[in-house]
């Protein structure tokens, strides 16, 4: 398997270099709030359980009404996110677009949708797929060239910029001539809509074998290759499993499986084995971080037990215009629900995103999504978009860190 060098990394770049003291450079690895950190730091010395790795204890988890989180920047400074950046993944208002129009007053399918959340600052939407309610403008499916068209009328009439979609990743392997088919009515609609990215919400591969990790980047280079040739940058995205580590050394199981691991993180593999002109990642931020919480150590080659904890923002830098897309999702502590965090609209949980975006930089060139996948109620059908507002100024609020 060919492993590529990233002509997006500065030679001798070193993350670590970007904090002050070791304790600094420990809780911006943690993707913790200072303020959190020290209190966590203190709750430590005096004996208390740490949550999650140094986060907080989970009697501090709060509710989806709370107020702002810790480490989000408000106030005077340089803007984090640049105002024609700020978007969303139209998957958080997924109830909206999904809602009768003949039947709520709500705005509702997807022109009411951009309208509102035009209103409400973005300038940005990633979307999940093209269906809506039946009787919104244009029918259930806009999954077409015609049904493309009248999207991005809609998007232009509100001053909108579609900058991405989970959509179409063929699941043959070589490809078949209807998947490609299809694949390039995907690559054409993309186009249309005015697209930079195209992408998906699934991982490459949901296996912990190196096998097929290679196969994964065989299949997304030559899809890559396809898309590139249509003027589209393909991505993927990755959930917290994707972050954890690969099996690739040691005894082997009855199978011929390894059942060890060199250190290294899946993704950060398929970074390697995949080509920087070809693949591109969306980073979910808080999924990143429920990865930091469960996947912390190893099984060496030798047998021994290996700590490492990751690093989201250092693994940005690391490879840099890899990833022109995140999803920006925001958590609470919690170490009761086995992930480590509950999710909560953008900027009223616990994720460090002052630091978080400080750190990666290149304002101007990433494209972070709101996403909130509770944001839908059954009891409250207003909730979603009213959250999607939230979200948005607490974006808008972000301002660089002083040093």
């Amino acid at each position: 398997m060919t492993s590529y060098s990233d002509p997006s990394r500065p030679a001798g770049a070193d993350p670590a270099a970007l904090a002050d003291t070791p304790d600094e450079a420990l809780r911006r690895s943690l993707g913790v709030a200072r303020r959190r950190f020290l209190s966590t730091c203190t709750a430590v010395a005096a004996g208390a359980v740490a949550a999650p790795v140094l986060g907080a204890a989970p009697a501090l988890a709060h509710g989806r009404d709370h107020g702002h989180g810790h480490g989000h920047g408000h106030g005077r400074g340089q803007v984090l996110v640049p105002p024609h950046k700020r978007g969303i993944i139209l998957y958080t208002v997924r109830d909206a677009t999904a809602r009768d129009p003949l039947a709520s007053d709500l705005p509702s399918g997807f022109r009411e949708v951009f309208k509102q959340l035009a209103r409400h600052g973005y300038r940005q939407v990633e979307f999940a797929g093209y269906n809506q309610h039946a009787n919104a403008p244009g029918g259930a499916s806009l999954e077409s060239v015609r049904g493309a068209r009248l999207l991005r009328s809609w998007l232009d009439e509100y001053g909108l910029r579609a900058q991405g979609n989970h959509g179409f990743i063929p699941s043959s392997w070589p490809l078949t001539a209807e998947d490609k088919d299809t694949f390039k009515k995907h690559l054409e609609i993309a186009n249309i809509l005015g697209m930079d990215h195209m992408g998906t919400g699934g991982d490459p591969t949901g296996s912990s074998y190196r096998a097929d990790w290679d196969v994964a980047a065989d299949k997304w280079n030559a899809l890559g290759e396809i898309a590139r040739r249509e003027g589209i940058k393909l991505y993927t995205h990755n959930h917290d499993s994707a972050y954890g580590f690969l099996l690739d050394r040691g005894p082997l199981d009855d199978q011929g499986r390894p059942t060890r691991s060199s250190g290294i993180r899946k993704l950060e593999y398929f970074l390697k084995v995949t080509d920087p002109r070809l693949v591109w990642l969306e980073m979910d931020i808080f999924w990143a971080h429920v990865a930091q919480y469960k996947f912390h150590t190893y099984t060496a080659p030798d047998g021994s037990t290996r700590r490492n904890v990751f690093d989201p923002a250092g693994l940005v830098t690391r490879y840099n215009k890899r990833y022109p897309l995140f999803h920006a999702k925001d958590g609470v502590v919690d170490t009761t629900n086995g992930m480590g965090w509950d999710m909560v609209p953008f900027g009223t949980g616990d994720i460090d995103y002052t630091t978080f975006f400080s750190r990666v930089g290149l304002s101007n060139y990433r494209n972070p999504m709101v996403e909130d996948d509770n944001s839908p109620s059954a009891t409250d059908p207003a909730q979603s978009l009213r959250e999607a507002k939230i979200s948005y100024d607490n974006m808008a609020a972000l301002r660089r860190c002083r040093r």
